[in-house]
């Protein structure tokens, strides 16, 4: 079963070559209705609200698509069922993209282990042309899913409560703290649990605080930027899939869709995911430094109209996806220097070298 880790990074590679269409398509369509409604929230009505559906249903299946092609990825057919079922109950239990790669993992070891199980069992053939179109994705999918259920669920429940109960105590700190912490959180999990309590705390104070929102939808879109600058001004660390998502990642970033970057956080989220924090720590200290204030639960370029210094706003913003894009390419220059300096020969990919 260990086997199966030695490659970690080329399933992720691979679950992520399958999922940029949906996240350029969900995401490129989603941004295009909600820039051409001119408002910074959802359309409500006619062919821009059908628009915006189209493509949040592409950013709906973005997840269970990686989660199943990284089981694939590593037991093949059987694995892509309990990997895209796992995938899509993580994401609605509120743990996003990495919550997909781990219902991915979970499903590629599931898996593997019921292939050997029943490899070393007699079993009539008429049984075996069955296994591998019924009850090995049965078995796995149930399995997965009770794993993801009870393993993800409940601990992502009590961290979003923690947060919140710790943030609403945070409010009195100093603004390069309280930048940092939201910043950081924002930008970590992209639409995760530490994502939503971030930005859902800063949206519950939009009236009586609405500083705390401009430095949430600062940082919210330097990660889609930021990962499309550097592939503009640093190509070479980046394979070619990776540098065509740069592209509709500059779209989703400037509409406040921080997704544009998971393609990048998924192949490489031991780099990538510092990079964006680091980045997005800046946006919302400078946001904060600033006293921008936005008066719409959303984030980006698109909320000017009703931002509180926009300039400042629009600064923090340039800033930290600048600070993302040389961060990115420090991180993986160096660790990956380190890493064959270590040990050339070491193939196990745990590390995400």
């Amino acid at each position: 079963m260990f086997k199966l880790l030695k490659n970690t990074k080329r399933h992720f590679m691979t679950g992520v070559s399958y999922m940029i269409p949906f996240v350029v398509a969900g995401g490129v369509l989603l941004a295009l209705a909600v820039m051409f409604s001119g408002k910074a929230a959802l359309p409500e009505h006619g062919f821009l609200k059908a628009m915006s559906q189209i493509g949040i249903a592409g950013l709906t299946l973005f997840i269970p698509i990686l989660a199943g092609f990284i089981a694939y990825s590593m037991v093949e057919k059987p694995g892509i069922a309990p990997g895209a079922i796992g995938g899509l109950l993580a994401n609605e239990m509120g743990a996003g993209f990495l919550g997909g790669m781990l219902a991915g993992i979970i499903a590629g070891l599931v898996v593997y282990a019921l292939l050997q199980l029943i490899s070393r069992l007699k079993i009539p053939d008429f049984l075996r042309l069955i296994l591998p179109i019924f009850i090995i994705p049965l078995v796995g999918t149930f399995l997965t899913g009770m794993a993801i259920y009870y393993v993800v669920g409940d601990p992502i429940a009590w961290v979003m409560k923690s947060l919140s109960v710790w943030l609403s105590g945070m409010q009195g700190a100093s603004f390069i703290v309280l930048g940092i912490i939201l910043g950081s959180m924002i930008t970590f999990d992209m639409g995760g649990p530490m994502n939503k309590t971030a930005f859902f705390f800063a949206v519950a104070l939009i009236t009586t605080n609405p500083q705390l929102m401009a430095a949430v939808a600062a940082p919210v879109c330097t990660p889609p930027l930021g990962m499309a600058l550097a592939t503009f001004l640093f190509k070479r660390i980046f394979n070619d899939e990776e540098r065509e998502a740069g592209k509709p990642a500059l779209i989703m970033g400037c509409i406040g869709i921080s997704e544009g970057a998971i393609p990048f956080a998924a192949a490489d989220p031991m780099r990538v995911i510092p990079a964006n924090m680091i980045g997005g720590a800046v946006a919302s200290v400078i946001s904060l430094w600033f006293g921008a204030t936005n008066a719409a639960p959303w984030g980006g370029l698109i909320v000017l109209p009703v931002v509180g210094n926009p300039v400042g706003y629009v600064i923090a913003i340039i800033a930290g996806a600048i600070t993302t894009a040389i961060a990115v390419k420090i991180l993986k220059t160096v660790m990956k220097s380190k890493a064959y300096a270590k040990n050339a020969g070491d193939d196990l990919d745990i590390s995400f070298d």
